[in-house]
Order: C-alpha cells, then sequence, then structure tokens
C-alpha cells in the first residue's frame, strides 16, 4: 500500500476543504441562513461528488471528500447520496435525488425524494417523507412514509464491499468533525487569556489538545488503510478494516470533541458555540453503522 496521496486526489481534497471553509456554517446562527444553504446546494451539486462512484472514484477519494465535509460541517447532503449512488449503479433505473435508509429511516435527507437500503443481498428503495428531527443539526434524517420496494439484489461480495464503504465513509466524517473541533478548540486556546497569558500556554489546556492531535494522527493512518483496502483487499480483509477504523475513530472523535467543549470553558457548553455541533456529528456518526468490538478478533485499548 502506498500511503501518498496522488496529485489528483490532493487537488480532489483541497477543492472539498475550501468549499466547505468557504460554504460550511461559521456559527450556529448560519445554520437557517436559507441562502448560504442554497448556494452550498448548488455548489456541491455542481461538483458531482454526489456520484463519486459511478464517476470511478475509489474509497480513498470518497473518504477525502468525507472527511473534509466533516471538518467544515458541511450542512447539505453528501454522505447519504454517495452511498446511495455505490448500490444504485449496480441496479437498473435512474435514482438522482437518492440517499439511503437506516432502519426505516432516510439518513442525510434534506431535498432527497427517494431512499435506497440493502436488505440481506436485496436492493430495496422508498420515497422519502417529511424531515424529523435529529441529534445531529447539519444532517437531517426523514421519514420512509410508505413500504419499500425491492429493485434489484446485489451479489454476496458486492454486499460486504457496500457495508465496507458505509463503514469508512462514516468513519471518515469522524475524523473530519474531529479535526474541525481540534481547530476551534487550538484557535480558542490562543486567544483566550487567563491570568495574562493565553489558556493555550497551561498545561491543562496544552496536554488534552496534544493528546487530541495525536489521536487525530492516528485515525488518519488507520482510516488512510481502511479507505484503501475498500477497493484492494479481498472483502473480508476489507471489511475487518473498516470494522477497526469505525471502532477507533469513534473513541477518537468522541474524545477530541468533547475535549474541544471543555477548553471553551463556560461557553462551550452554550448553544451559540460550535463545539457541540461537532460533539453531536460525532455520535451521530458513531451510531450510523455502528461496529461492536465483538465484531473483530483483535482487542483496541
Amino acid at each position: 500500500m502506498d500511503v501518498r496521496l496522488t496529485a489528483e486526489q490532493r487537488q480532489l481534497r483541497d477543492a472539498a476543504a475550501r468549499l466547505a471553509s468557504a460554504l460550511g456554517p461559521g456559527s450556529v446562527l448560519d445554520l437557517d441562513d436559507a441562502d448560504r444553504i442554497a448556494r452550498l446546494e448548488k455548489a456541491v451539486e455542481t461538483t458531482g461528488w454526489r456520484t463519486l462512484r459511478s464517476d470511478g472514484a475509489s474509497g480513498v477519494e470518497v473518504a477525502l471528500v468525507v472527511e473534509e465535509f466533516g471538518r467544515g460541517l458541511v450542512d447539505v447532503p453528501l454522505l447519504g447520496p454517495v452511498l446511495a449512488d455505490d448500490i444504485s449503479r449496480h441496479v437498473a433505473g435512474e435514482w438522482g435525488s437518492a440517499t439511503v435508509a437506516v432502519e426505516s429511516e432516510a439518513v442525510d435527507a434534506r431535498g432527497m425524494r427517494q431512499a435506497l437500503c440493502l436488505e440481506g443481498d436485496q436492493v430495496l428503495a422508498g420515497d422519502v417523507g417529511s424531515l424529523t428531527v435529529c441529534a445531529d443539526l447539519t444532517r437531517r434524517s426523514a421519514e420512509l412514509p410508505g413500504p419499500l420496494r425491492p429493485i434489484g439484489t446485489l451479489s454476496t461480495e458486492a454486499v460486504a464491499r457496500r457495508q465496507a464503504l458505509a463503514l469508512v465513509a462514516t468513519t471518515a466524517d469522524l475524523l473530519g468533525t474531529a479535526r474541525g473541533a481540534h481547530e476551534l478548540a487550538c484557535d480558542y486556546a490562543k486567544i483566550r487569556e487567563q491570568y495574562g497569558s493565553p489558556i493555550g500556554s497551561y498545561q491543562a489546556v496544552a496536554h488534552p489538545l496534544a493528546e487530541g492531535l495525536a489521536l487525530i494522527e492516528g485515525s488518519v493512518s488507520v482510516l488512510r488503510h481502511a479507505a484503501w483496502a475498500v477497493d484492494e483487499l479481498p472483502v473480508a480483509e476489507a471489511l475487518r478494516a473498516a470494522r477497526i477504523a469505525k471502532l477507533y475513530c469513534a473513541r477518537a472523535a468522541r474524545t477530541v470533541c468533547e475535549t474541544a467543549v471543555q477548553v471553551h470553558g463556560g461557553i462551550g457548553n452554550t448553544w451559540e458555540c460550535l463545539a457541540h455541533l461537532h460533539l453531536r456529528r460525532a455520535l451521530t456518526s458513531t451510531d450510523l453503522f455502528p461496529v461492536r468490538l465483538e465484531e473483530i478478533d483483535c482487542g483496541l485499548s
């Protein structure tokens, strides 16, 4: 495995990062800015990133875009449509504006009209209903008002590959939101002063931030391997790598996001502080396609 990104992959990552930084929410109030959301939606639609897999993108390239969107708390659908696109390319029909459904609920569903899901080797589709209130304020779920209808079947290997990609994509989102929370905390630690010095100069703040950076670097390594494995390793090994990455990054992201709240002190527990948006997104991505330690054959400390 060559861990280095190609020139094209670096350009893709940088383009996603620029879009997320320019149009992602800069405050909690921005979540209700309809004009910003419309411009963001148009930009994402123009890029064609929701059909990355149909366009031949690898698991690494999907992970790069999802990670940057997680870092910037991008609040229009990407994760759900990318996973739906990965399923729909194996069945007949037009499935634009589709997202994925998990346990009879469409995820990442703002503006989506249809939802796809796997039940065993069967691909099922249904209409997306009204949006629901959920913990993650940057991604909306929706009801599936009617019964799901079968539209095709996948081979056993294809089903496992789809599961590995779903785990990798949610893991990339976990890494991204952890990176965003860490950047937010570091920026605050540089400007917030106590006793005449920035709080980042004190060990009680600096050490948890340093630990968070170490967790992020470890997450990058384990995710990059799992994303590469989606297309390059035998399916059983790819699935195992994705499960390990999800477990490791879920624990790391929660620690980093909770540290970001603590570094902000009292303001970190207010609605106006962005830190809770990162924590909410991390917890939601952890519960999306969850992994239990018993599903892998080695322990993680």
